[in-house]
C-alpha cells in the first residue's frame, strides 16, 4: 500500500486491489471515501486541508462519523464493505449508526450522496432475494 498524508488527511493506494481511498477529519468529525486515481495524484503533503477535502469529498462516500455537537453523535455507513475496501483506515465510531433505512433515504434524497446509489439500490435488492 502507498500513502500520502497531509493534515488531517490520508490517502491510500491498494496495489493489489487497484483502489484509491481517502480519509479526513479527526475523533469528532470523520469520513471515508473511495477515490479516483486523479484525485490521489492531486494530493501532495503540500495540499492544503481545505484543498485536500475539496478533492477527496468529490470521491464515493464509505462511512461518516459525526460529534459536532449540534446533537447527538452519529455514524452513518454507505457501504458495508468499507472495512474491505479501505483496511488501512482509521475508522471513528461516534454515537448510533444509523439504520439502513434512513441511509438508504438520505442516499436518494441528497445529490452529494448520488454515487452509492447504485451500490445501496443493490444491496437492497440483494437483501429482499435472500429474505
Amino acid at each position: 500500500m502507498q500513502f500520502k498524508k497531509g493534515n488531517y488527511w490520508k490517502a491510500c493506494y491498494d496495489e493489489e486491489t487497484g483502489r484509491y481511498t481517502a480519509q479526513y477529519g479527526d475523533f469528532r468529525n470523520y469520513k471515508l471515501y473511495e477515490i479516483t486515481d486523479e484525485i490521489y495524484r492531486s494530493l501532495s503533503e503540500e495540499t492544503s486541508h481545505d484543498d485536500a477535502v475539496r478533492a477527496i469529498s468529490k470521491g464515493r462516500h464509505l462511512y461518516m462519523s459525526v460529534d459536532d455537537r449540534c446533537g447527538p453523535p452519529y455514524t452513518v455507513i454507505f457501504d458495508h464493505d468499507y472495512e474491505t475496501i479501505a483496511p488501512w483506515a482509521d475508522v471513528v465510531e461516534n454515537g448510533k449508526v444509523w439504520p439502513d433505512e434512513l441511509t438508504d433515504a438520505a442516499v436518494e434524497l441528497f445529490e452529494s450522496e448520488k454515487q452509492n446509489r447504485e451500490q445501496r439500490r443493490k444491496s437492497r435488492e440483494m437483501k429482499k432475494s435472500t429474505e
